[in-house]
């Protein structure tokens, strides 16, 4: 068996693919091009890619009959076209659960720089720009007593909701469908339409996945909803915010502040957004914690090797968008 790694993984996950097939690893430390990434497929029986390699049916095309499983280590898919890869008889597994309370510490992380002015503090001190402490120095935005808007309540989402709750939050969340009643209880979360999470939240977290339908959820129209002293927080996917669009607002103070994970066209980021004091960014930072990374390897190895071996994948995404 054949497998193909497009970027090096932790040694645990290599240890569990020798034991699967022959392994072959890209040497190369950056996203292969398109051209790279099909030549590298050929002949696989599996693929382990990340979140930015577009697999597609022309890269299982040519990677050849034999493939049957790509693992993306990831929890989002949107970088894999499903539907094409079941047509060709192709599983697809992600990475959920295990880099859960990772993505929320950092989007709580970016929540207090952003609300607390963390950033602008450091590269005052940086910069060696002189000082001194009074009752109006660099105020920022408490969080006790706000709302927190999270658009998407699943794992991540309700993780961000218990971090809220120890700082005293209010919680409020909209998305594709209503949790379960015993979710809502344990979170005090109270359920609204998008729309009115975005005139009600002082703090607005995406945690949704990137559809078509999610695909810059957060426009010009959107931000000009939200409150004006209302903060953004995005650790899911960077289309789901139109950066112009956010620059723009900023620009003309429709919302307060943003921090950001994640970007629309990485590794590029929105050069306005990089001028602005009020807002906080990190480089797709969510799962980076060797722990959460090492893990996120091995359940990957963990899919391709059940899958090689004629057993279920551990976690499969199915075609219609569900995982088993």
């Amino acid at each position: 068996m054949r497998i193909v790694v497009t970027r090096r993984v932790p040694e645990a996950a290599m240890v569990v693919l020798r034991e699967a097939g022959e392994v072959w690893v890209s040497g190369e430390d950056r996203p292969l091009s398109p051209d790279e990434l099909r030549e590298a497929v050929r002949g696989a029986d599996a693929v382990v890619c990340m979140l930015h390699d577009r697999v597609d049916g022309a890269v299982a095309d040519a990677a050849g009959p034999q493939l049957k499983v790509v693992a993306n280590v990831a929890v989002g898919y949107d970088n894999i076209d499903v539907p094409a890869l079941a047509e060709r008889g192709v599983t697809v597994t992600n990475t959920p659960g295990v880099l859960t309370d990772a993505t929320a510490d950092l989007a709580f992380g970016l929540l207090l720089a952003v609300t607390r002015r963390i950033g602008e503090g450091e590269r005052l001190l940086r910069s060696r720009t002189p000082w001194s402490f009074h009752l109006g120095f660099m105020l920022g935005s408490g969080l006790q007593g706000k709302t927190l808007g999270i658009v998407g309540l699943g794992q991540i989402g309700q993780a961000m909701a218990h971090r809220a709750r120890a700082f005293g939050m209010r919680i409020v969340y909209s998305g594709r469908s209503r949790a379960k009643p015993e979710v809502e209880s344990a979170l005090h979360a109270e359920h609204l339409s998008f729309l009115e999470l975005l005139r009600t939240a002082d703090v607005v977290s995406l945690h949704c996945p990137l559809t078509p339908e999610t695909r810059h959820l957060i426009d010009a129209e959107a931000l000009g909803v939200m409150k004006h002293s209302a903060f953004l927080i995005n650790t899911t996917r960077g289309p789901v915010v139109d950066e112009a669009a956010l620059a723009d607002g900023l620009l003309r103070r429709e919302i307060a502040g943003a921090g950001l994970d994640v970007f629309e066209k990485e590794p590029e980021v929105e050069p306005r957004l990089l001028e602005m004091d009020n807002v906080v960014v990190t480089p797709h930072l969510g799962s980076a914690t060797v722990e959460t990374r090492t893990e996120m390897a091995l359940l990957a190895a963990r899919n391709v090797a059940a899958v090689l071996a004629g057993e279920g994948a551990v976690n499969e995404v199915r075609p219609d968008g569900d995982r088993s």
